[in-house]
């Protein structure tokens, strides 16, 4: 069978299987749909948790980014990774024993105030429809190569089968959905990196792979060789790096901060029974997502190579067959500057032709190497489930948001349980067809969208959740003044930095690099809007009331481990 064929029957058995979860496990209850149940084993949890973690932007971007930018890229492994660990040690186990079903229920109860909740949702509006503008767009990609449909029609069919899982099921069909997703991607990702790590080295475990000899018999070290084509090529060594120590830091630290503020992946910790399976699952989920991200690496080095090895120099008329399919979707595309016929991928002369969009090397790497056709299909549906498992937790968030948060407590406190679930079924359509609109039309390359989204995060949610679960006399004042200080000025250097909004728009973005402050890029300047947060927040706070002995009780007992009894001190 050829690829298309393959495509077709694998995606067709994945979206079958994704399908049929979603109709056994519909949600009757509210509950069901925002929590699961609150009853998920720390396993099923774990695995789903993992899959709601690596997004498109994990399993397709990531990658792919670090194949062109080297060194610079392991600011995406550092600050993701890392971040997932703040998350799971310092703050799930505490969400979970406040027992609230939203990060904005969190903080609307923990600050006694209907204003923080508000506050709270527009922020977790912002984050994840940030975030799941790059879903939908890795969603599109896939489509668009491997069915052979347009980038906007494949972002259409993401649409409806997330919609209709999403919806149907809420949290209990999304849940036990991921757990298949995050079987599909991992063995996606993995079977390609096994067959090319064996391929250019003998190795089968990638990791170990990229860090050894060439078979080739040249005595060659792989990373030695990448570091010669480029060096040959005019680029800069692959594995030294070009940001400044102080954007490496501030991007990392971003990307840590903003993991721990992510309302998609803390409600996860709300679906288990126990304080207990929250911490086991956390656990569980950190392995999992382990095995992609040690991975990546490989992939990245194994992907830049095959590329300049296959293209440069190379006669276009006799391009392989997968240069020509990513040339159909606009992703890649040959410019003959010189008119010699040959694909010129050189920065010394300044004749680069070879236009590559980084979102593409993960899922052209196995045509690159040559590998068999369902291989090559395998890894279409694991961009699939990545993207789509990510876009569905992110569209509870936005239903939950709507639905709980605004309708449920704050508009109309008598609304009835069924209203509720319509309501927030109605909303995760709405969002749906948002999404859509930001995949059909997105700011930048699947990875650097979410990157933005997590600046988001930290600039708002990570402080006022720190501060409220560590700092007992925290009253809302402080809180809510340091997510808006701190919400509004990530967004203000987004649109100045990102989109160019303040000077010229986004063919003046380029220039501005000189202009950024501190020397840090917009993908890092979450950290700075973090700590403007805090310094608000804790201002504020001096200035007004403690907040009322109710909340500082609720405050000291979620710190007390379940079946301890508190000192009697504690009033």
């Amino acid at each position: 069978m050829n690829v298309q064929e393959w495509t077709y029957l694998i995606i067709g058995l994945t979206f079958a299987l994704y399908i049929g979860i979603a109709i056994w496990s519909k949600a009757g209850s509210t509950k069901d749909f925002y929590v699961a149940g609150g009853g998920v084993s720390p396993l099923a949890n774990g695995m789903a948790t993992a899959a709601d973690w690596m997004s498109a932007a994990s399993f397709i971007s990531m990658a792919g980014l670090i194949s062109f930018m080297g060194y610079d890229g392991s600011v995406y492994l550092m600050g993701w990774t890392g971040g997932y660990v703040l998350l799971a040690l310092l703050l799930a186990p505490y969400l979970r024993k406040f027992g609230q079903y939203t990060v904005p229920d969190f903080i609307g109860t923990r600050y006694y105030s209907n204003t923080a909740r508000v506050v709270a949702v527009l922020c977790a509006l912002l984050v994840s429809f940030t975030y799941v503008a790059g879903q939908m767009r890795g969603v599109g990609i896939v489509f668009s190569r491997f069915l052979e449909v347009d980038i906007n029609t494949g972002v259409i069919i993401g649409m409806l089968i997330v919609l209709f899982y999403a919806v149907l099921g809420g949290m209990k069909g999304i849940t036990y959905t991921q757990v298949a997703q995050y079987c599909v991607l991992i063995f996606a990702f993995m079977v390609p990196a096994i067959f090319i790590s064996i391929q250019m080295t003998g190795i089968a475990i990638p990791q170990i792979g990229m860090g050894s000899k060439l078979n080739d018999g040249s005595g060659i070290y792989l990373l030695e060789k990448l570091n010669n084509l480029s060096v040959e090529l005019g680029f800069a060594e692959y594995t030294k790096g070009t940001k400044s120590t102080s954007d490496i830091f501030a991007i990392t630290l971003a990307l840590m901060v903003g993991t721990a503020g992510l309302p998609h992946v803390i409600v996860r910790f709300f679906t288990v029974k126990r304080v207990k399976d929250a911490r086991k699952s956390a656990g569980l989920a950190l392995l999992f997502i382990a095995i992609l991200y040690t991975t990546a690496p490989a992939v990245a080095i194994f992907a830049r190579t095959n590329l300049i090895n296959t293209v440069q120099e190379q006669p276009y008329q006799e391009v392989p067959a997968w240069f020509s399919n990513w040339e159909k979707t606009g992703l890649l595309s040959f410019e003959d500057k010189n008119a010699d016929g040959l694909i010129q991928y050189n920065a010394n002369t300044g004749i680069n032709e070879l236009s590559v969009n980084r979102d593409i090397m993960v899922l052209a790497n196995p045509e690159i190497a040559k590998l068999p056709n369902w291989v090559i299909a395998l890894v279409a549906a694991g961009g699939l489930a990545a993207a789509l498992s990510t876009a569905a937790g992110l569209l509870l968030v936005i239903s939950a948001s709507i639905s709980h948060d605004l309708g449920k407590k704050v508009l109309k406190p008598d609304l009835s349980e069924k209203q509720e679930l319509l309501l927030a079924r109605g909303s995760a359509v709405l969002a749906v067809f948002v999404a859509g609109y930001f995949g059909i039309n997105p700011p930048d390359f699947v990875a650097a969208v979410v990157a933005l989204a997590f600046g988001l995060a930290a600039a708002s949610f990570f402080p006022a959740i720190v501060l409220g679960i560590f700092y007992k006399k925290m009253n809302k004042q402080g809180a809510i003044s340091g997510m808006v200080v701190g919400i509004g000025l990530m967004v203000f250097y987004m649109l100045k930095f990102k989109f160019g909004i303040f000077d010229g728009g986004a063919e003046a973005v380029k220039g501005l690099q000189a202009d950024w402050w501190f020397g840090i890029s917009p993908e890092g300047f979450g950290s700075v809007a973090m700590l403007v947060n805090f310094i608000v927040a804790i201002s504020v706070n001096a200035i007004y009331p403690d907040p009322p002995e109710a909340v500082q009780d609720l405050v000291e007992n979620i710190r007390i481990p379940s079946g301890v009894k508190p000192p009697e001190n504690i009033h």
